[in-house]
């Protein structure tokens, strides 16, 4: 089977403020369903990099591409459009106080006119893929941080997006909960198709898994391993076994992408 591009970037730079370059000249090709780590140290542009694949920076030169467009002729809404199948994860989780886990996961549904009933549903279902189903009424400031890394992630997956950008969502976390949200992110890789860039320090994390790495050094790139599609049979999957509403679940996603 041929693989798809899905971003791709041609000697593309990026600066701050006309500053020195954090990037300079990085080309590249990742296709669709694959799993990067991203790595380097702080302050080489991990960050810078995730931001211009999010649309968040705008390249000092160069040329981005999303899903085969030109991220340079994109007009706001086309943004706006782009950003629903894409979704981006922080260390600091980002979730607002004063709305239930629930309020929070169901947020991004709650923008795009999706109805309740169906909001709903669909919120549960996650909050239960997250193993947090029974917190669904409580306020974030009430949850370890393990469990506050679950809630923006699922807040971040619930569109299914076929982009999740991850910046150090582990930097926070105990070795347990680092491999329980690795968990969920390898089940959204192998079971969604979802491509995903994890940026990391955690070089247990990058040892134990065995996914290809993107070192940023010296304002460039360089990758480190051969990435795998989920159509790969021989793709190993370390966490639990997927439970039945996983299947539900995609179908709902479905249902919400043509609603």
């Amino acid at each position: 089977m041929e693989e798809k591009t899905i971003i791709s970037f041609a000697n593309v730079a990026a600066a701050y403020d006309n500053a020195t370059e954090v990037l300079t000249d990085v080309s590249f090709n990742i296709s669709s369903g694959t799993f990067y780590f991203l790595s380097g140290a702080s302050g080489a542009g991990k960050t810078t990099l995730l931001r211009l694949i999010y649309m968040l920076h705008k390249p000092l030169r160069g040329q981005i591409k999303l899903f085969g467009k030109n991220t340079a002729e994109l007009s706001r809404d086309d943004i706006a459009n782009m950003h629903h199948k894409m979704a981006i994860v922080f260390q600091e989780y980002s979730l607002l106080s004063h709305m239930t886990v629930f309020d929070n996961v169901a947020l991004p549904l709650r923008v795009r006119g999706i109805e309740e009933a169906k909001v709903k549903k669909l919120v549960a279902k996650v909050l239960d893929w997250v193993g947090l189903g029974k917190y669904a009424d409580v306020k974030p400031m009430e949850l370890s941080g393990g469990q506050q890394q679950r809630v923006s992630v699922a807040r971040a997956i619930i569109i299914q997006p076929s982009i999740l950008l991850a910046d150090e969502p582990t930097g926070n976390l105990d070795d347990e909960n680092a491999s329980r949200l690795m968990e969920l992110f390898i089940q959204m890789n192998k079971l969604f198709g979802t491509t995903i860039i994890l940026a990391t320090h955690n070089k247990k994390l990058m040892e134990t898994y065995k996914f290809p790495i993107i070192n940023v050094e010296n304002h460039r790139l360089n990758f480190v391993g051969k990435a795998s599609t989920t159509t790969d049979s021989k793709k190993v999957w370390r966490g639990p076994a997927p439970k039945n509403y996983f299947s539900e679940l995609s179908k709902q996603f479905e249902d919400i992408g043509n609603a």
